[in-house]
């Protein structure tokens, strides 16, 4: 049995008695045996989990058995979440509330003290016991009033080791409620053949979207949002710097004809931009990557998009996320390792169930 098991009461959606274990872990009462010690079963047991995981408790709430070999993550964000709904209702049984006081408003306080929310983009704060990695090692993080980089130590050694191929994309799906857009780097490992993420930022308003699609959204918007045509050609465009170098030129001039002669005036302006500052102004070879990256296709900005939809909630909550990217990189780091040692294999179910776990 472990030692220094820390113990808190709380209580489900429906009132029952439940046990939480050293903030990571809830055990919902199961049964009472004859000489009144209660067992408690953890709440993944009735899932596709099966989770055997058990504690029994005497009546004095002291631990007589604690079988602890869970087959889950641990769940800080949700256990801290109850925890906390249980201290409001306890205190609206305690005491009167006034009728101008909602109780959401309580639990939103209660959170923020227990570093559950962030609601303002100015209270997320530099340092903080929640940023450090699995392994017990401190976050990198640069803020100032329009941006927030995070970058876990295993994460600069990536970038420092092989910034040959890094990639961008963002996703709004996974931005928290405060903010504009979440932003990833990945970089590219050919001995592993391998994508790792290298950076997630956090862009607090569209200042900091790309250009190219700043100058969409000034050019085109309506045109591009509201004509299925000019989308094609807006994701055609979007999709260059994945393309054999030799044909660009070609697709941009077929697709300014186009058009021109279906009169996408607002459409050609962006063509004109792109045109100005991509084929013009630099060397196509500084920002296409057809020929670096042998398997490389023109879908993946929309597979980055994919991975961060699929690992992150919609509009999370602040220190979820920051829960879920130590999750996402410790998964990372076990595999790199594995692989670095040779002692690397096909992923297994386990593992892809683990990390579609950080979904939640």
């Amino acid at each position: 049995m472990e030692d220094n098991i820390e113990i808190e009461i709380s209580e489900t959606n429906r009132g029952n008695e439940q046990i939480i274990i050293n903030k990571k872990h809830k055990f919902n009462f199961s049964f009472q045996r004859k000489d009144k010690s209660k067992i408690y079963r953890c709440t993944e047991y009735k899932t596709l989990n099966k989770c055997k995981s058990l504690i029994i408790l005497n009546d004095k709430k002291e631990v007589l058995k604690y079988e602890s070999l869970h087959n889950h993550l641990e769940k800080e964000i949700d256990v801290s979440i109850s925890v906390a709904k249980h201290k409001i209702k306890e205190e609206i049984k305690k005491n009167s509330i006034p009728m101008d006081i909602k109780p959401k408003h309580i639990f939103n306080a209660v959170s923020q003290e227990m570093g559950l929310i962030c609601p303002k983009y100015n209270d997320i704060p530099i340092e903080s016991e929640y940023y450090k990695t699995k392994r017990n090692e401190n976050f990198m993080i640069f803020k100032n009033t329009d941006l927030i980089i995070f970058q876990l130590p295993f994460q600069a050694y990536l970038f420092s080791n092989y910034h040959k191929n890094i990639f961008a994309d963002g996703t709004f799906y996974a931005a928290p409620k405060f903010s504009y857009q979440l932003f990833i780097t990945k970089t590219y490992v050919g001995e592993f053949n391998m994508f790792y993420t290298t950076s997630i930022s956090i862009l607090k308003n569209k200042k900091q979207s790309t250009s190219l699609e700043k100058q969409k959204n000034i050019l085109c918007y309506h045109e591009v949002k509201n004509n299925n045509d000019v989308y094609i050609y807006y994701r055609a465009i979007s999709n260059l710097p994945f393309i054999n170098p030799n044909y660009i030129f070609d697709i941009y001039i077929i697709i300014k004809r186009i058009c021109q002669k279906k009169k996408y005036n607002n459409f050609l302006q962006f063509l004109e931009y792109f045109n100005k500052n991509y084929l013009l102004k630099y060397n196509v070879n500084n920002w296409n990557y057809y020929e670096n990256i042998e398997h490389l296709t023109n879908n993946a900005s929309e597979f980055y998009n994919s991975y961060l939809n699929n690992i992150f909630p919609n509009k999370p909550l602040f220190y979820k996320l920051i829960y879920i990217l130590k999750e996402e990189e410790n998964l990372s780091y076990n595999d790199y390792q594995r692989r670095t040692k040779g002692t690397w294999k096909k992923k297994s179910k386990k593992y892809l169930v683990q990390l579609m776990k950080l979904k939640f």
